[in-house]
């Protein structure tokens, strides 16, 4: 492809120095020679290539363009848009083709967006590597014999390999910046409320959220701008200002507090090689004008526990509307009980299962108060050990993940091994704040290392401000 990223493309475009006809066409020809398994679906090429001429008339027509017109985004396959499929990587949804547009979708469309493809991910966004779709795994761009990370692994993969500008991917406890970081992209998790949910399949519906996936900081502030506000269909969104997020990519450092938890670098079983360049990206920090406080996150430790009573249960709640009557996969059954028993038992792959039980069990009577109640009460605490910490920095940091991108199949007899790569990235989501993960090195394999960066709620410019300063 003769591009790399939204900004880079739209100052191509911007000096007549290429063509959205051309740029898709790349696009579409860097699709059909992809290797990582990255799209579960492509779009038809000539309804893309008639897409990008339109913008192409347009623009020579001195009329009006959108944000991103001429630009190929990919969504992850769970975000409905009208007349195609939505799988969610599962074999439940296999045939399921939407009959609107997610809330994100329209907004894109309504920004001159070009939606190449549906990308792969773990199965109804439950997973840690993109092993676990029912359309195949994924396989990083940067070593192909390990994981891209998940659940947007497709999303990452496609934006890492360059088969897209920039990708959607969602994130319920990692899922945008944990694959972001062993892919070597930027991935934002913006505040919950910010960005609609509408039209996303749910997992777990406190907990989820859409963001950009993209080459450059920059490129993320970009495609916020355009799909963050309010929506009518989505209750749980805030009508908080959008802002022109993309000045504060370049105001830099000085004078902003930068949190240090005591407790991220404590943590056991963190490669050095990531420790090593999350303490050099630190030092650099220090040296543009910031000043580094230590700050202590003291419940970080019951995250990963809370997060699997409180995401499985929703899921457990959620998926039960995937029952073979409605719509989805179908059993053949004589009777209706059978027929659910076997829809779902088709439908739906081992992790998935393994979930909605752990789910149901927690939301069971006599465990209720024990697990479900229980894990919301730590919640809050986790919540407002971060509230406490902000009180004293602007924003906080450390790892994204504590493991380089690991071999294919190296972790999928052991769930909860797989279950801790999300141990820096799951806190963020349980107290809805937005987080970032940026590259900041390599190591000494050559594989991407990522770096988080945390921001009070609704705080997203300063978010940007750090990131873009690495």
């Amino acid at each position: 492809m003769n591009f790399r990223g939204v900004s880079d493309l739209l100052s191509l475009y911007e000096n007549d120095s290429l063509s959205a006809e051309a740029a898709v066409g790349s696009t579409i020809q860097a699709l059909a020679a992809d290797t990582t398994n990255a799209f579960i679906t492509v779009f038809e090429a000539e309804s893309l290539l008639a897409d990008a001429r339109k913008v192409d008339q347009d623009r020579a027509a001195g009329k009006a363009l959108g944000p991103l017109a001429g630009v190929p985004i990919a969504l992850k396959d769970n975000m409905c848009m009208k007349g195609t499929r939505t799988t969610a990587g599962s074999k439940i949804l296999d045939k399921f083709v939407s009959p609107y547009d997610a809330t994100v979708v329209t907004k894109l469309k309504e920004a001159g967006a070009i939606l190449v493809g549906k990308t792969n991910l773990d199965e109804f966004a439950m997973g840690s590597s993109n092993e676990n779709s029912a359309y195949g795994s994924v396989k990083n761009p940067v070593s192909p014999d390990r994981v891209p990370g998940g659940s947007s692994g497709g999303s990452a993969a496609a934006v890492a390999a360059n088969l897209c500008a920039a990708s959607l991917g969602s994130d319920t406890g990692g899922s945008i910046r944990q694959p972001a970081a062993l892919t070597g992209i930027v991935g934002l998790k913006p505040t919950y409320g910010r960005v609609s949910r509408f039209g996303l399949v749910a997992f777990a519906s406190s907990l989820d959220q859409i963001g950009p996936m993209t080459h450059t900081v920059e490129d993320a502030a970009r495609i916020l701008e355009v799909i963050a506000g309010p929506c009518a269909h989505d209750m749980t969104s805030m009508d908080v200002p959008v802002e022109a997020w993309t000045k504060n990519v370049g105001q830099g450092v000085a004078g902003l507090k930068i949190g240090l938890p005591s407790e991220y670098f404590a943590t056991k079983g963190v490669d050095p090689d990531i420790v090593a360049a999350v303490q050099k990206t630190i030092a650099a920090l220090e040296a543009k004008g910031a000043t580094v406080v230590e700050v202590s996150l003291p419940h970080t430790e019951y995250a990963v526990a809370t997060y699997y009573l409180i995401a499985t249960a929703e899921a457990s709640s959620n998926l039960a509307r995937f029952d073979g009557v409605r719509y989805g996969h179908r059993a053949e059954a004589s009777e209706l009980s059978e027929l659910y028993e076997k829809s779902r038992s088709e439908g739906f792959g081992p992790e998935v299962k393994r979930r909605i039980m752990l789910g149901t069990y927690v939301l069971s009577a006599g465990f209720y108060d024990a697990y479900y109640r229980k894990a919301q009460q730590v919640r809050t605490l986790i919540r407002q050990d971060f509230e406490e910490a902000f009180k004293k920095v602007d924003v906080i940091v450390g790892p994204t993940t504590p493991s380089l991108a690991f071999p294919l199949g190296s972790k999928t007899a052991d769930p909860l091994q797989m279950y801790l790569e999300d141990i820096f990235t799951i806190s963020c989501n349980l107290a809805g704040l937005p987080g970032i993960s940026v590259p900041c090195g390599l190591s000494q394999d050559g594989l991407p290392i990522g770096f988080q960066i945390q921001g009070p709620v609704f705080r997203e410019d300063l978010v940007f401000r750090v990131a873009g300063a690495i």
